[in-house]
């Protein structure tokens, strides 16, 4: 299921894929998945739907940006996967059929290694040829290329040969791609470089040439760096899990180390404190405190005893516990969680589909702009061919949308990043983009808003009937039930500290309660039902039984033959960071902010008061709640729904961004909602906005520094003022500061 988490995978090896084949139609259809050196930004995977896509034999093109990977589906029939690696190559870039274990993922960069050579050697020749020229003439002035344009200046033979050296090195990634460019007739930065590169060299400027080669080299080598940054932070999550997990044999005498992909589901194995948990599990035996910050984003550590759940790649802190292995390898939580943000980098976000749009049409437009200010001046105005020439050349190299075609998919890749870091799973840069532009917000309220099991709000004890008395009673009642309301009471007075010792001769009235001895007197707690079967009712009684239900809590109560005692108030608990949560929503301008519940009018009303909703809708059935968010969608334009259960999952889908619980939340509304959070938190849902809101504003200003800065050099340019190795060096600075500043958003 989760092809890039298994170790014992070869997984983009060519497959067989009828399902798929089936739905699309190819009888012979195959699936590949290759490995593309040189597949860093949006530029490249334009080039390769350019080269592959109207190829015969190929169906579907998608591209994983962040891991360099092509996904290709074929009719076998017609081309092969050699003929694909071919075509590739010809684009200026390698391909190779993936192969991935965990273990491959800190694997050498060989790739960026040689790119890092090649730009260095760029660098250090173009010294060396500098130092002699500027040796040879005496003048450093002259060797920078300052002699004046159109006068014969003369470059040492060794200089020139220096000069070539560097720029063969500097262009070894950008002439294959310019030529491509070239023989396809679309104009990329790749193409704008090399003609730049070209024209320096026809009009003598063979330092500014090698500069021009050099400092563009190095601006797709930190690209390169930037994207690999942003790939070592996911393999930083597939390393969480051990390679191997110390499992019992099968008849518990011993103890055995195997490989996490061959543990079979209901093995046992065995965590020392310490140690991260291999696979997802029950515990069978032993008490500990976990730390689950790596997945579910949780700062203090989760307590945990027999039959609570623990999962891959968690920290076991404090005791030696047997785990139960519920999910293979393959389909743990942390597998789940690094599938949905491998997915999420083939769903583009808007800015980014605008920027890829808007650079198809701005490169051709700059070159004709480029055109026209090396020949308008000299046809029309008598001004000198090698100065606007030259101008026309730096146009050119500004015009590069390097650093604009990297703005944007840095900052989502990043944001993406540190969101699963966080514990929220984003599942693609269009629905971080829609979180940062929410306008409403509508919660589910059982198990989201609060905590999906009930809890004793309240007790009232009549005739100074001490309240810890009756809460042991009640409690030795229920010890033997099953009944979440049961359980509450249960759970309460062990919390309170007191000792709960099973009452004799239990029997349960179904549907009403529960009867039993205590210390040889007979007792009985349930419902209203059973306090009026009981006859023992007074006015009294009533009117506090009315007053609790009034508020939204059941009543359980509790009695002798001869009276009742006391009532207890149980309703579902608020989770305690329900209202903070909302609180900082309204602060973030989210003042729509309503529940949508299947429960009762009262206690939804009730719950809404406590949390600082001031909007309920109560008693809906899922396709209702579908309506009341289609209805929030035309008045408000964006609204977000955060849900738990399946019941939700309609809704979910309907809203502008639907976010799922996922650590109580059912599978249905986890693979529905375009966000999960991956612990019960709802203080995430505020940071998730935030969060979007600072990635949209880090994605504005790249967008704007980039083309502001390119105006601003092309008024230069106009104006006499400029310089080709001036203007490559504020691309290049641009480029930087644009992939520094998306690479912001990894910061915690």
């Amino acid at each position: 299921m989760i092809e890039h988490a298994r170790a014992d995978d070869c997984e983009g090896m060519m497959s067989n894929t009828s399902r798929m084949q089936k739905a699309n139609g190819l009888p012979s259809a195959e699936r590949a998945s290759f490995h593309v050196d040189g597949l860093d930004c949006a530029e490249e995977v334009s080039l390769l739907k350019q080269e592959l896509a109207d190829r015969p034999g190929i169906h579907e093109l998608d591209f994983d940006v962040l891991n360099a990977r092509m996904n290709v589906q074929f009719d076998a029939a017609i081309t092969s996967t050699a003929d694909i690696v071919r075509h590739v190559a010809a684009t200026g870039m390698t391909a190779r059929l993936w192969q991935r274990t965990i273990q491959s993922q800190t694997a050498f960069d060989w790739h960026g290694h040689v790119r890092l050579i090649l730009t260095c050697a760029s660098g250090v020749l173009m010294t060396a040829g500098l130092a002699w020229h500027a040796l040879v003439s005496g003048s450093l002035w002259a060797a920078l290329g300052h002699a004046e344009l159109g006068a014969t200046q003369t470059v040492p033979l060794l200089s020139r040969l220096l000069y070539t050296a560097s720029i063969l090195c500097g262009l070894r990634y950008v002439a294959p791609k310019a030529w491509g460019a070239l023989l396809r007739r679309r104009a990329d930065m790749n193409l704008l470089m090399s003609i730049a590169v070209v024209g320096a060299i026809v009009i003598n400027q063979w330092f500014e040439a090698a500069v021009v080669t050099f400092l563009f080299a190095l601006s797709l080598l930190l690209e390169h760096w930037s994207m690999g940054r942003a790939r070592r932070a996911i393999a930083a999550l597939m390393n969480l899990t051990p390679p191997t997990a110390r499992c019992k044999s099968p008849h518990g005498n011993r103890l055995e180390d195997v490989p996490v992909a061959d543990v079979a589901v209901a093995a046992v194995m065995v965590v020392h404190p310490g140690e991260r948990v291999p696979l997802d599990g029950r515990v069978l035996q032993g008490n500990t405190s976990v730390d689950e910050a790596p997945i579910t984003g949780e700062s203090n550590p989760v307590s945990k005893q027999p039959g609570d759940a623990v999962f891959a790649g968690t920290i076991n802190q404090t005791g030696v516990i047997e785990v139960e292995v519920t999910r293979p390898a393959g389909e743990s939580l942390l597998s789940r969680i690094l599938h949905m943000v491998s997915e999420a980098q083939s769903r583009r976000a808007m800015s980014e589909q605008w920027i890829e749009q808007f650079a198809r049409y701005y490169t051709p437009t700059m070159m004709a702009l480029a055109l026209a200010v090396a020949i308008v001046p000299p046809l029309v105005f008598d001004a000198g061919w090698s100065q606007w020439v030259y101008n026309g050349l730096v146009v050119l190299v500004i015009a590069c949308p390097c650093a604009l075609v990297i703005s944007t998919p840095v900052s989502i890749v990043s944001g993406l990043t540190s969101a699963a870091r966080h514990g929220v799973l984003i599942k693609g840069g269009r629905y971080l983009e829609a979180a940062g532009t929410l306008k409403a917000i509508a919660f589910d309220k059982t198990g989201t808003l609060t905590r999906g099991e009930p809890v004793v709000h309240e007790i009232v004890t009549f005739d100074g009937y001490p309240q810890q008395e009756l809460l042991r009673l009640a409690a030795a009642l229920e010890s033997q039930s099953s009944h979440p309301l049961a359980r509450a009471i249960v759970r309460h007075a062990q919390q309170l500290g007191i000792d709960v010792a099973p009452a004799a001769d239990l029997r349960t009235l179904n549907g009403l309660g529960a009867r039993g001895r205590i210390n040889g007197e007979a007792w009985w707690i349930g419902n209203r039902r059973l306090l009026d079967q009981q006859g023992l009712s007074s006015d009294r009684v009533d009117e506090v039984a009315s007053r609790i239900e009034g508020k939204g809590y059941t009543v359980v109560a509790v009695g002798d033959e001869h009276r009742v005692i006391g009532l207890i108030a149980i309703a579902d608990g608020l989770r305690p960071e329900a209202r903070e949560a909302v609180d900082r929503l309204r602060k973030a301008g989210l003042r729509h902010v309503v529940m949508l519940t299947g429960d009762n009018r009262t206690t939804a009303e009730r719950i809404a008061r406590e949390s600082g909703i001031n909007q309920v809708f109560a008693e809906l059935l899922p396709q209702d709640k579908v309506r009341e968010v289609e209805a929030l969608r035309q008045r408000y334009g964006t609204v977000a729904m955060v849900g738990d259960g399946i019941n939700d999952a309609p809704a979910l889908a309907a809203s502008t961004v639907g976010i799922a619980m996922g650590a109580v939340g059912t599978d249905a509304a986890i693979e529905t909602a375009d966000v999960a959070l991956m612990s019960d938190d709802l203080l995430k849902v505020p940071w998730l906005i935030s969060h979007a809101r600072r990635t949209l504003a880090i994605i504005r200003q790249n967008v704007v520094f980039a083309l502001g800065l390119k105006l601003l050099f092309i008024g230069l340019t106009l104006a006499g003022l400029a310089s080709l190795w001036l203007a490559i060096a504020a691309d290049t600075g641009a480029s930087l500061l644009v992939i520094f500043n998306g690479l912001r958003l990894l910061k915690k």
